[in-house]
């Protein structure tokens, strides 16, 4: 099981790795391109802003020093508006191109709703990356304690381990996905 003695954006900060940085972009791209097609981006366009944003982050991660107070999602949060805007500016220059008739998603309007889908889709990610580092059973009595509210002594008949079982892979997973997400989610 890999371990996070400190937070992945520190980790970029001071001595990144390639396995950072891939850590990084398998973790976030899902939730950029999401943000980016909010924005009323075409998927083509969206792919572009991503990788936009990482050039950005990459390039901003060379001078940038954890703050625990600031919130790191909304400095995403900006870049992919800046980039959307800058987007935007090119595109008033240009004539306006035929419709492919891609679907329009119409740009966000809340700080809500930016801060719900970070959690949530990071989340997500998260949970999709670390589930490999479980065994079937351990992840379905984590995941059935905690998204499908059964008991642990339900889980724990219906997987065949026992009660306490339940609760160590409940907790074991539990932990991993902080790790993961340590730093990310203030």
């Amino acid at each position: 099981m890999q371990k996070t003695p400190i937070s992945l954006l520190q980790r970029l900060a001071k001595d990144p790795c390639q396995q950072d940085w891939h850590r990084f972009v398998e973790l976030y791209t899902p939730l950029l391109f999401f943000w980016a097609r909010r924005t009323g981006l075409s998927k083509h366009d969206a792919e572009d802003v991503v990788q936009d944003v990482f050039a950005s982050v990459h390039r901003a991660m060379k001078s940038f020093q954890y703050d625990g107070s600031q919130s790191f999602r909304s400095w995403l949060k900006t870049i992919v508006l800046n980039k959307w805007r800058d987007r935007q500016r090119a595109a008033s220059r240009r004539p306006t191109p035929f419709s492919l008739g891609e679907e329009q998603i119409p740009a966000p309007t809340t700080e809500d709703w930016f801060e719900n889908e970070y959690r949530n889709l990071l989340l997500k990610r998260a949970m999709q990356l670390v589930r490999t580092e479980f065994q079937t059973v351990t992840w379905q009595a984590f995941e059935q304690t905690s998204f499908e509210n059964k008991t642990p002594q339900e889980v724990a008949l219906e997987l065949g381990i026992s009660v306490n079982a339940v609760y160590i892979a409940r907790s074991r997973v539990l932990k991993r996905l902080h790790d993961e997400l340590d730093g990310l989610l203030d």
